[in-house]
């Protein structure tokens, strides 16, 4: 893979760990144990749901609207039963005028209470459907500026993060807990506000017909509600488990779906699937506490419920019998206790929603929370002219600050040199390529090119000096002209052909249907792997660099095509400085420098004769591979 302006994080070295820190282990790493939230105190979810207000109040308008229909809407509503309530006091009154012989039945009063009263549904309708129809409009523009707010804030995280967290659980936050939080922000919301309007509303309602039954019937009231508090509280620790449980399954079926050919090569594949057993019990034990637990609260509310139904009723008939009340009030009290009890049973629902809600919304702003890069230097330094002069002045580094990588490396580098970088596993050479292109920075000393420190200068522009063509090859999927170009977006047809021709593919893609415009697959794999190498030469040659950054880009092509490769790579690399990671010690003997690291430090330093001269480090790794060889 090669890149030019360093929006790609997850390039790979040649080990198979990503370009930075330590690596993941292939039968998993960070994340991919059982999980252990169960139990874990409730997190601040009051906090979360503040913030997540917080992002609907740059539409604070559309949401005013939504408040304001809300509450006529719930005006309007607990109208109704009051009104119904007329009609029925008003068909009373008449029949008893017939049976006293006194009259009949007013029914032009009759016809006016229910024109009033179908105004009054009319009116119910009209503000539910624009309630609902602004609500639709802010959640999404709200549910927008958050994944834009995660998009920036990803693209702002330190390589570190992508190294100690899994990819499956990263996407996880982004796409399942995003679409967690915007499934349920328009009904749960607007529920939640209807549903506290429609019990203020409704508790008005009740009081003005009959204080005494109100209090008859809010006496199971409080039972209710603390029985519900308390599975509430239970759950929320529960919700939160399932969300996390769902992003660790998330991350064990994308690694393993990436690595299926070494599980089926080693046979490991009742492991695998002994460990995808074990995190979906975990998601499922989750799960079914979760929602067990939070559907208890539908039938406590219907049980208090009912009982305030049986008092009203036997109380209210009484009231009747002693005219205290008419039939119409102690209907419309029946059907404003249904109205008063079902914005309960719905706050239990909503409770239940909302709880799976806020639990993935703080793993949302958990990550929008994690520790940024360094700020850059305002303004950044810029390097008109950049040349590729490389300096580096007593660096010392580590991945963590008990375990120092590289303890006091000193190097200069001249524009234009061909720099070696040798070792065993582990000696710091991909950490050194982190740090030149400030992946990481340093934990003291400096890196400067054309004599500016790197820190001084926009990451951007750092990382528009290098171009990678590295072991392990990235495309994506669209054409292979568009592959290309992506070294350089604003290149030319002709550029492209010319940059794929100075790599040696111009003539394979020729003879692939369609040329240029032939569409690859999402993994590349409709075409060799050394023809994707070879589409990533290209796009390095493309980018023009000042500085290249090399890992064996060759090794996985043909022999053939190495000789004709690597003669290409030599006229890139005139004029530029290049840093050559190597593998096969006999592909950089004609380096200007050869650099022998080991255990973060330059060993040797020296041209290809010179150490072999010295028979030290270098030699002992270079004759080891000879003879190995000279065995084959």
């Amino acid at each position: 893979m090669e890149q030019r302006h360093g929006t790609k994080h997850s390039s790979h070295s040649s080990s198979g760990k990503p370009f930075g820190g330590p690596g993941r282990g292939p039968m998993g790493g960070p994340g991919h144990g059982r999980v252990t939230l169960y139990g874990d105190k409730p997190k601040d979810f009051k906090g979360t749901f503040t913030r997540l207000i917080g992002f609907m109040m740059p539409h604070k308008i559309g949401f005013g609207l939504v408040i304001l229909f809300t509450i006529l809407a719930a005006i309007f509503n607990a109208l109704g039963p009051r009104v119904l309530g007329f009609v029925t006091n008003e068909v009373m009154a008449g029949a008893n005028r017939m049976l006293a012989g006194t009259g009949g039945m007013d029914f032009a009063a009759i016809g006016k209470i229910i024109l009033l009263l179908c105004l009054v549904y009319l009116a119910t309708s009209v503000c539910r459907f624009l309630e609902l129809y602004i609500m639709a409009g802010v959640s999404q523009r709200t549910m927008f500026d958050l994944r834009k707010a995660i998009d920036e804030k990803l693209s702002r995280l330190p390589l570190g993060y992508y190294d100690t967290n899994t990819y499956g659980d990263i996407l996880s936050r982004v796409t399942n807990d995003v679409d967690t939080v915007s499934n349920s922000l328009q009904q749960s919301f607007t529920q939640s506000i209807s549903a506290l309007l429609t019990i203020v509303a409704v508790l008005s309602m009740m009081l003005w017909i009959s204080p005494v039954l109100t209090l008859i019937a809010l006496v199971t009231v409080p039972f209710a509600a603390l029985l519900s508090s308390k599975v509430i509280k239970q759950s929320q620790g529960l919700f939160r488990g399932q969300q996390n449980a769902l992003g660790q399954l998330n991350g064990h079926v994308e690694e393993m779906y990436n690595g299926h050919n070494i599980i089926k090569l080693f046979g490991r594949e009742p492991t695998v699937i002994a460990q995808f057993d074990e995190i979906n019990e975990d998601l499922y034990r989750y799960g079914w506490k979760a929602q067990f637990i939070s559907s208890i609260m539908m039938p406590i509310t219907n049980f208090f419920g009912n009982v305030g139904y049986v008092l009203v009723t036997v109380i209210g008939g009484y009231f009747v019998i002693a005219g205290r009340l008419q039939v119409g009030d102690i209907q419309s009290f029946i059907q404003y206790l249904r109205q008063f009890t079902m914005p309960i049973n719905q706050t239990a629902n909503i409770a239940n929603v909302l709880q799976s809600t806020l639990a993935a919304a703080e793993r949302i702003f958990e990550l929008l929370d994690e520790t940024e890069e360094p700020k850059e230097k305002v303004p950044p330094v810029e390097l008109p002219e950049p040349k590729g002069t490389v300096q580096m002045e007593h660096v010392r580094f580590g991945y963590r600050p008990d375990q120092v990588i590289i303890k006091d490396l000193n190097l200069d580098v001249k524009a234009g040199d061909k720099i070696a970088l040798v070792g065993p596993t582990g000696a710091g050479k991909t950490t050194l390529v982190n740090l030149l292109l400030r992946f990481y920075d340093v934990t003291s000393g400096a890196i400067k090119i054309d004599g500016v420190n790197i820190q001084d200068m926009s990451r951007y522009t750092l990382r528009s000096l290098f171009g990678m063509v590295l072991q392990d090859t990235w495309l994506f999927k669209g054409t292979i002209m568009e592959n290309i170009r992506y070294g350089k977006l604003d290149a030319t047809d002709e550029e492209v052909k010319e940059a794929a021709k100075s790599a040696f593919a111009h003539q394979f893609i020729q003879q692939l249907p369609g040329g240029y415009q032939f569409e690859l697959n999402e993994d590349a794999s409709n075409i060799s792997q050394g023809q994707k190498q070879l589409l990533t030469i290209a796009r390095a040659i493309l980018s023009n660099p000042v500085i290249l950054i090399l890992d064996e880009a060759t090794s996985s092509v043909d022999t053939r095509t190495e000789v004709l490769i690597q003669k290409a790579m030599n006229r890139l690399m005139e004029n530029r400085t290049s840093f050559v990671i190597a593998h096969r010690l006999s592909t950089i003997k004609d380096s200007d420098t050869i650099l022998v690291l080991n255990e973060g430090d330059i060993v040797e330093s020296g041209n290809h004769q010179e150490l072999l001269k010295k028979q030290g480090f270098y030699a002992a790794l270079y004759n080891s591979q000879f003879a190995q060889n000279n065995q084959l």
